[in-house]
């Protein structure tokens, strides 16, 4: 029975989910991206990346191009690149994003970091969709070495609601969700599922606090450890981008740590009308307050964005 549900999560994440690619196969032929000379002879921070679901760090047009636009602005810079697991195959890189317990993730990503010489004196992160509330779980839970800036493109910081790219009429999609919500909190399936794990359901808060096993503990839900609080607070810059109108996200006001109001699935709150942010939980106000969290809005679709944009807005300012 729990192979049957656990092919039917898988199917749904597949299927209706998609992958969060950002989708630059057309666009790599179509642009150049012309190389800069740093003016200053200082070696670049050290990037760490985080891939989304159903990515890997081996494929070209997707990572790969990344990789090459950050390496050709910031010539002689250090780049680790994470896909879930510290695996080098391109299919197990994508399985991982999809089956994987991300408290095990996270042990074992802070024990690479930490194990890698070129890191030790601190690197900015680059998260892409699900991998931007990774990233920020590796800051909580792993404080050493030092995560300077992270840069979350698409992340979805207070969970989703919601099957993305839903092919269907707004009932048709609501049944999903509610289907999905209701294999979402049953035992032992949230050890697999990667999705599952920040799976939010409103109008089942305490159900979703009791039995997250991810989101609801690095968003500090049933108690405060200050450890987490302290990660972020040493943030020099939390960079949360938001891409709208968002097919993936739901509800998109995710990238930016807002949700829906408890018990429906319509209105939303902003980060600063939250009770996480209201009673800083989480270092976010302290954050916030001393200018460090910005807020960027991108107009199009989950992670479509140019290269001039990227350089420009996140490279030369964050990196």
């Amino acid at each position: 029975m729990r192979n049957i549900i656990l092919l039917f999560i898988l199917l749904i994440s597949i299927g209706v989910v998609g992958t969060e690619t950002n989708g630059r196969k057309e666009k790599q032929n179509a642009q150049h991206v012309k190389e800069t000379t740093s003016k200053s002879k200082k070696t670049p921070t050290p990037v760490v990346l985080w891939t989304g679901m159903g990515d890997s760090c081996n494929i070209e047009w997707s990572m790969g191009w990344i990789q090459t636009i950050i390496r050709k602005t910031k010539p002689g810079v250090y780049i680790r690149c994470i896909a879930n697991h510290h695996y080098n195959s391109t299919f197990r890189q994508i399985l991982s994003s999809f089956l994987s317990h991300m408290d095990n993730v996270i042990d074992e990503i802070c024990r690479v970091v930490q194990e890698d010489e070129n890191l030790k004196d601190g690197y900015n992160a680059i998260g892409f969709s699900q991998g931007s509330q990774f990233l920020r779980a590796l800051a909580q839970r792993c404080p050493r070495p030092r995560m300077k800036n992270l840069i979350s493109m698409g992340g979805q910081h207070q969970g989703v609601y919601g099957l993305p790219h839903c092919p269907g009429s707004y009932t048709f999609c609501g049944l999903l969700r509610r289907i999905a919500s209701f294999f979402a909190y049953l035992p032992g399936l949230q050890d697999y599922d990667v999705q599952l794990q920040y799976w939010h359901d409103p109008t089942k808060e305490e159900t979703y606090r009791d039995y997250s096993a991810f989101l609801a503990d690095i968003n500090q839900e049933n108690y405060v450890n200050d450890t987490y609080k302290e990660g972020i607070k040493n943030l020099e810059n939390l960079v949360l981008v938001k891409f709208t109108p968002d097919s993936m996200v739901e509800p998109e006001e995710s990238q930016w740590f807002g949700f829906y109001h408890p018990g429906q699935s319509e209105t939303t709150y902003t980060l600063q009308e939250s009770e996480l942010y209201k009673q800083d939980k989480l270092g976010l106000k302290e954050l916030d307050e001393r200018g460090g969290i910005k807020f960027l809005k991108v107009n199009g679709d989950h992670l479509q964005f140019s290269d001039e944009w990227f350089i420009h807005e996140i490279i030369n300012k964050y990196l």
